[in-house]
C-alpha cells in the first residue's frame, strides 16, 4: 500500500525532530526577531542574517535529528581529537583581535576552536564512559577530568574566560550524570574556594576589573562599569508592562552597548517589561524541562551524559547571560540562547539540541 505524500513529508521532515522542543524554540525564536528588529534600530539587514543562520541552524539540528546517537557517538574520538589540535594551533599561528587569541585561519575559512570543543567534550567525555560502563571506578573520573582540564585550560589560556567556563562546566555535567559522589563535588567546590587568591593573582587585568564592577558598577560608570549600569537602568525603566516595541530610549537613545548580541535581554526587558520578562523565563523553563525529560528517559549511558550536558549546559547559557545584564554576575560575553544576535553561537546550539532530538528519537522508536 503506497504511504500518502503528506505522511512521506511528515516523516521526513518533522518526524525526527522533537514536536515540543520545536515549538518552544520557535516561540523563543520570534521573540529574538521583535528584540533584534528594535535593537538594531530597524534593521532589514540583520533580521535576513539572522533568518539565514536560523535556517542553518534548523538544517544542521534536523540532519543530526535523523541520526542515530551510535552514529554521532563515533564522532567523539576524532572531533575532540581535531579541537584539541586546532587550539594548540590558535597557540602558535591564531589570529589576535581585540588583545585575544581565538581564531584560526585555515585559508579559506576563519574558524575559532573553542566553539569547537563546546560540543566535542561533552561527546568524548559521554563516549569514554560508555565504553567502560561495567568497569568504571575512580580512575575513570581522573582521565576524564584531564580530558576536560586540556581544552579548558588552552581557551584560558587565549584568553576567554566565559568561553573556558562553559566548556568545562558542559564537560563537568557529564561527570555529574555519570554519577561523581557529592563528596567529590563538594571537595572540589571547597578547593576552589581556597584558591581563589590563587585564581586572582593569575587573572588578567580585564578580568579582575569586572568582577571589582560588578562590586561596585559606580566606581568607573563611564568605564567598566557602564555595561553594567546601563543594562539595570533599561531593566528597570520596563517596569511592569514595559515601554512598548520600538519606544525604549535607553535602547534607541545608544545607551545599552553590544545590544543586538550580549545585551538583547535589556532591550527586551525594557520594551515588554516583567511580564514580557516572566514569558521567555517560563519558554526557557520549558525548553530545559523537556530536554530533562529526554536525559531521564534516554535508554543508554551515553545518551543520558550527552543530553544531560547539553541540557544544563543551555542552563548556564540562559542564567549567566540574564545574571550578567542584570548585574548579579560579571559580563563574560555569553550570548543569550536564540534571543542573541550571532550565526555561530546559534549554530553551536542547534548541533546540540539535534543531538539531543536524535536521543528523544530512539526513545520514541524503542
Amino acid at each position: 500500500m503506497q504511504v500518502p505524500l503528506a505522511k512521506r513529508l511528515h516523516q521526513v521532515l518533522l518526524e525526527p525532530l522533537d514536536g515540543w522542543l520545536l515549538a518552544l524554540l520557535t516561540a523563543v525564536f520570534v521573540i529574538s526577531m521583535i528584540a533584534l528588529f528594535s535593537a538594531s534600530n530597524q534593521s532589514w539587514a540583520k533580521i535576513d542574517n539572522k533568518l539565514v543562520y536560523t535556517a542553518m541552524g534548523l538544517v544542521v539540528m534536523w540532519g543530526l535529528a535523523r541520526l542515530s546517537p551510535q552514529t554521532v557517538m563515533h564522532l567523539a574520538v576524532p572531533l575532540y581529537s581535531i579541537g584539541v589540535l586546532m587550539l594548540i594551533g590558535v597557540e602558535f599561528a591564531g589570529i589576535t583581535v581585540n588583545g585575544s587569541t581565538r581564531w584560526l585561519n585555515l585559508g579559506v575559512v576563519r574558524i575559532q576552536p573553542s566553539e569547537i570543543m563546546k560540543t566535542a567534550l561533552p561527546m568524548m567525555v559521554a563516549w569514554y564512559f560508555q565504553k567502560y560502563e561495567a568497569t568504571l571506578n575512580w580512575r575513570h573520573y581522573v582521565v576524564a577530568a584531564v580530558m576536560i582540564i586540556i581544552p579548558g585550560a588552552l581557551v584560558l589560556k587565549q584568553p576567554d574566560l566565559g568561553t573556558a567556563i562553559l566548556i568545562m562546566g558542559a564537560g563537568f555535567f557529564a561527570l555529574f550524570f555519570a554519577g561523581l559522589s557529592w563528596k567529590v563535588i563538594i571537595g572540589g567546590i571547597v578547593s576552589l574556594l581556597a584558591s581563589l587568591p590563587v585564581v586572582w593573582n593569575m587573572m588578567h587585568d580585564y578580568q579582575r576589573k569586572r568582577v571589582l564592577t560588578l562590586i561596585d558598577p559606580m566606581e568607573d560608570p563611564l568605564g567598566a562599569g557602564y555595561h553594567i549600569i546601563q543594562s539595570m537602568i533599561a531593566i528597570g525603566s520596563g517596569g511592569v508592562w514595559g515601554k512598548g516595541w520600538l519606544a525604549g530610549s535607553q535602547t534607541h537613545l545608544d545607551y545599552i552597548p553590544e545590544r543586538t548580541t550580549d545585551f538583547i535581554f535589556a532591550v527586551y526587558s525594557e520594551e515588554f517589561g516583567l511580564a514580557g520578562n516572566l514569558l521567555l523565563l517560563a519558554l526557557y523553563l520549558a525548553i530545559i524541562t523537556r530536554c530533562m525529560l529526554i536525559t531521564a528517559r534516554a535508554p543508554t549511558l551515553y545518551g543520558r551524559l550527552l543530553a544531560g550536558s547539553i541540557t544544563l549546559s543551555f542552563f548556564v547559557y540562559v542564567f549567566v547571560n540574564m545574571g550578567m545584564v542584570a548585574g548579579i554576575l560579571p559580563v563574560v560575553g555569553v550570548p543569550l540562547p536564540f534571543m542573541s544576535y550571532g550565526g555561530t553561537a546559534t549554530v553551536s546550539l542547534a548541533v546540540g539540541l539535534g543531538m539531543l532530538m536524535g536521543i528523544g528519537k530512539l526513545q520514541r522508536t524503542s
